[in-house]
């Protein structure tokens, strides 16, 4: 088996879709699982879409997930240059070799013809397809025009009778009629290609053997083994994913708000998680295990794991899958990534580590920590029904009860001497002493340093991290709002 070779070929017309990186991820996992090169093209030529700083978001993505290249643009290669636009030259050689091999023809129908054209066939009920007027002028009919300068496009010439058979390593053998495809342009006007001769020409030049690309492409999959054909080059496997959709109709799109990788990481995912989930986004692994780091994907993935069905986007699976990779994060690793969220909301005087550990095992996203936190800088104004839980047998005069009583025992307690171990300690007799069950005083007290149903700890932890004169303002605070709301 000759060296697998897999290309990765992005258009630089702006973010990196999660479908686009799920393809970038097949294709580098193809290339790495037999010992191959992954290959970095970037496909730029529609330049009415060229978006400025899209080649970087392409690097910058690419990078952030461990998909690094082995050839492209910007480390170079025998097989270059990798950026479409540098390559014209030699798409039109290749064009006019088509021609003289009888796989092609100089069309040279103008705009309004053509537009005529496709509003008749429209207009009769016919799906549009160029009518091959210029298929089978002479040699000196061509020549003529060519001499005068007459503009001209290059076009396919597409057998008129048989099949022409497909083959793709999921979908199997797809045989398609002739007469049903149109002799699509090979290279425009002004000397560009089209996307579909351009790749065929650049997959062959830079000897890749394996394509990856979306499901959509296999409607014009039989006129590239046509062209492979007409060269009498050989045909690179092809495997053609299905769609990642947004749910049973639509698909994935920014322009609906669905988020791209960027957006995602700035939402506080991690970028090993977002690799593993988009990974299960059509694959499935064999077992019930889920969680895969880059090399166990490679180790794992097989061709046939691949799914012919359109794969749904869940953003509750994405969840989990971050929230198992946040909590195998060492307690270092993860107060260093949580900090800057946790500084959004929290003064630079408080230890964003003490924090941080209790943040980590209720963390599924990053950007959940302001939230969870706000509470520690400013105490917020709350819902005084908050102190009424049922579970806990706690009502607001119960509240005043448990608040009165634990007072003067925090009060006894030393700046030096606070901490959790200290108020666990003391909190804890005060409890027996009352014959009341825990909650009976720590909901209460939770409530009054927090001002809220659902914290990173509990009052112990709160109250540390807050300090001692803080701890006792808020429950001087909140037993001024129960007696007024009880009165």
């Amino acid at each position: 088996m000759s060296e697998v070779r897999t290309r990765f070929a992005p258009s630089p017309t702006g973010y990196m879709h999660i479908g686009n990186l799920r393809t970038a991820l097949y294709t580098y996992i193809i290339a790495k699982k037999y010992g191959g090169k992954f290959i970095l093209r970037i496909e730029d030529t529609d330049q009415e879409r060229y978006v400025e700083g899209a080649v970087d978001t392409i690097y910058r993505t690419l990078r952030a997930v461990g998909l690094n290249w082995d050839e492209g643009p910007d480390v170079g290669g025998d097989y270059g240059p990798y950026v479409q636009s540098e390559r014209m030259g030699i798409f039109k050689k290749y064009a006019i070799e088509l021609v003289e091999k009888g796989g092609a023809y100089y069309c040279f129908c103008d705009k309004d013809r053509l537009t005529e054209l496709k509003a008749v066939q429209e207009a009769a009920g016919i799906s549009p397809m160029y009518d091959r007027h210029c298929r089978n002028l002479s040699k000196e009919e061509i020549q003529a025009k060519l001499d005068a300068g007459t503009p001209y496009v290059i076009r396919q010439k597409i057998p008129l009778e048989g099949t022409t058979t497909f083959h793709d390593e999921l979908f199997g053998d797809i045989t398609v009629e002739n007469s049903t495809l149109d002799d699509q342009i090979l290279l425009k006007a002004d000397g560009m290609p089209t996307y579909n001769f351009a790749n065929v020409v650049d997959d062959h030049l830079m000897g890749i053997t394996h394509v990856v690309r979306g499901n959509e492409y296999l409607a014009s999959a039989p006129k590239y083994n046509l062209l492979y054909e007409a060269f009498g080059w050989e045909v690179p496997k092809y495997i053609h994913v299905a769609p990642i959709m947004k749910d049973k109709h639509n698909k994935l799109s920014k322009r609906n708000g669905d988020a791209s990788f960027e957006d995602l990481v700035a939402k506080g995912y991690l970028s090993e998680a977002i690799i593993n989930y988009i990974a299960l986004l059509g694959w499935a692994p064999k077992g019930e295990r889920e969680i895969f780091s880059l090399p166990e994907l490679i180790e794992e993935f097989e061709i046939d794991g691949l799914s012919k069905s359109p794969a749904i986007f869940d953003p509750l699976k994405l969840r989990a899958i971050n929230g198992e990779y946040i909590r195998a994060l060492s307690p270092e690793k993860f107060a260093e990534y949580a900090e800057p969220y946790i500084r959004q909301v929290v003064r630079s005087d408080v230890d964003t580590a003490k924090i941080a550990a209790l943040l980590q095992n209720r963390t599924e996203v990053f950007s959940e920590i302001p939230e969870q936190v706000d509470f520690i800088d400013e105490m917020p104004d709350y819902d005084l029904s908050l102190y009424e839980n049922k579970k806990m047998k706690t009502n607001r005069e119960t509240a005043v009860d448990a608040l009165t009583r634990a007072l003067p025992v925090l009060e006894a307690i030393s700046e030096s001497e606070w901490n959790f171990q200290v108020l666990h300690d003391r909190l804890f007799e005060l409890i027996a002493e009352m014959g009341v069950k825990n909650g009976y005083v720590l909901w209460s007290l939770r409530v009054a340093i927090s001002g809220k149903q659902f914290t990173p700890g509990g009052a112990f932890e709160i109250a540390e991290i807050i300090g001692r004169d803080e701890t006792l303002k808020r429950i001087h605070r909140s037993l001024e709002m129960l007696a007024v709301s009880i009165a």
